[in-house]
């Protein structure tokens, strides 16, 4: 089973051909059921939670998943377009008479989606399985080529990045899931990469996200940048030197930013943060419903960009840029550069690369990057509740500056 399971949890399933990709779809759905499955076992049937600022509905999200490689592959005649695939061309219709009037983004709002009347789970079991098998059986008789496959790729990604999702949305709820954080380590002295040429955007064959698309060639000074994240130790020497309440250490708008919140919930460190013990170093953040002492060592995480702009300026530092971060990942691993237990930081101000064009799907899964250009965070490296596959080195996200529901920490450079 594990050498199964390495097989099709890798980075490299972007390329996959037709018969991983099958095991991974199956793989993919298998999880979302036992998350939801969770959800029911701590909130009961109906799965409700508090409406969330940020999140909808964990039915409507696994239904949405269902929905959206339904639409894209079961539905659409014109599949084997892949990303030349118009937006609004025919569709058949769904297995599911009502699904599109449940989990079509475009019919709902989000703040409307808390009072849908969804399908109890078991029917939305039913549905993703019925969606999955129409899938797998139009994906035997597919050609083993990148345009015929792209949606069937999307569709195992998009599932992927709709896991963590759920994740998300559990630690906001308080539900158990029986994900544990990683280990902290040992502390190692910051990097030093030489000057270099960088080329960022998706190089390799397969599936991109649109926001991964497009190149752009850097030439990068040399630089100096932390070989982990910023560690819970170092984060309560930020907090026990006034680091919330030095208005000169914070950008502008994440003063304002700071001052809200402060204002709502009196904040005084990153999110789901209960206790901060100045003088002992001891954090109890709680995770999926449970208060944790989090280890000195271990990954600050909740942290907005504002927070982690803020203690990089407190420590004569910086947050290093995409090619920084990219160029570390792909360079100086054997040199001790740890990645993947929080999604992190970066500069850079989401932006698209020449070459950009959105993904035919995007507008459908309400991932559409346009929207949010010169105004959101851009985010590298996977976080510890993602699953392998989703950890590639030139993986890029985004995030508005004050969101801190994600598992998200940063590092710094030298200035």
């Amino acid at each position: 089973m594990e050498s199964a399971l390495a097989l099709i949890d890798t980075p490299e399933m972007r390329r996959a051909g037709r018969d991983r990709l099958s095991l991974a779809l199956m793989d993919a759905r298998n999880h979302t059921l036992q998350l939801l499955a969770r959800f029911e076992q701590a909130l009961g049937p109906g799965m409700r939670t508090p409406v969330l600022p940020h999140g909808v509905p964990p039915l409507w999200l696994a239904g949405h998943v269902g929905w959206l490689a339904e639409y894209w592959i079961g539905r659409n005649p014109q599949r084997a377009l892949g990303p030349r695939c118009p937006t609004d061309g025919v569709r058949l219709a769904s297995v599911e008479p009502q699904a599109d009037g449940w989990f079509d983004p475009s019919l709902t709002p989000r703040a409307q989606r808390w009072s849908l009347e969804l399908p109890e789970p078991e029917a939305l079991r039913a549905y993703l399985l019925d969606t999955l098998e129409t899938t797998l059986e139009l994906l035997e008789h597919t050609p083993d080529q990148d345009d015929a496959l792209y949606f069937f790729r999307m569709a195992l990604f998009h599932e992927d990045l709709r896991g963590e999702e759920l994740a998300m949305l559990a630690q906001a709820a308080g539900v158990p899931l029986g994900l544990v954080l990683p280990d902290g380590a040992a502390t190692r002295p910051p990097l030093a990469l030489p000057a270099t040429r960088c080329t960022l955007g998706w190089s390799d064959a397969g599936f991109a996200l649109d926001v991964e698309q497009g190149h752009e060639v850097v030439n990068v000074p040399e630089f100096e940048i932390d070989a982990q994240p910023v560690t819970w130790a170092q984060y309560v020497e930020f907090i026990d030197d006034g680091g919330y309440d030095r208005e000169e250490l914070w950008h502008p708008q994440g003063w304002a930013w700071l001052q809200r919140e402060a204002q709502a919930e009196g904040r005084r460190g990153p999110g789901h943060v209960e206790q901060i013990g100045v003088a002992s170093g001891a954090v109890l953040q709680t995770l999926f419903g449970k208060p944790t002492r989090m280890g000195a060592s271990q990954c600050a995480l909740h942290a907005s960009w504002w927070e982690a702009d803020a203690f990089a300026r407190w420590a004569g530092r910086r947050l290093p840029t995409e090619a920084e971060w990219e160029i570390a990942a792909l360079q100086a691993a054997r040199r001790g550069f740890r990645w993947g237990e929080v999604r992190e930081w970066t500069a850079g101000t989401l932006r698209p690369w020449p070459g950009f064009h959105a993904a035919p799907w995007s507008a459908t899964a309400e991932l559409e990057a346009q929207p949010h250009f010169g105004i959101a965070r851009v985010q590298r490296g996977a976080s510890f509740a993602a699953r392998s596959r989703m950890k590639h080195p030139r993986g890029r996200w985004w995030a508005l500056p004050g969101r801190d529901d994600g598992f998200v920490g940063f590092r710094t450079c030298a200035v």
